[in-house]
């Protein structure tokens, strides 16, 4: 397996700076995490990954989850 050194974080450090980490996911696809100086986790971009295969309406509700969210109090005003 070979890693980028640029891709690798600390179970510590992912658990203190997540968001960063998630940043640092969302840039190179995908982050190592170590735990004891080894490889235990990968954190990955799932919109980005082709090794996860999602059908149609997985991705419609991907999406869809994603807009809600994001637009979610807009949402709520208009349901008044």
């Amino acid at each position: 397996m070979n890693i980028n050194l640029n891709q690798i974080v600390s179970v510590s450090e992912a658990n203190q700076n997540f968001s960063r980490v998630a940043r640092m996911a969302d840039k190179s696809g995908e982050i190592y995490i170590f735990k004891n100086n080894k490889p235990k986790y990968k954190l990955i971009d799932i919109e980005s990954d082709t090794s996860i295969e999602m059908s149609d309406s997985e991705k419609i509700d991907f999406v869809a989850a994603r807009i809600l969210k994001k637009y979610r109090r807009a949402f709520e005003e208009l349901a008044k």
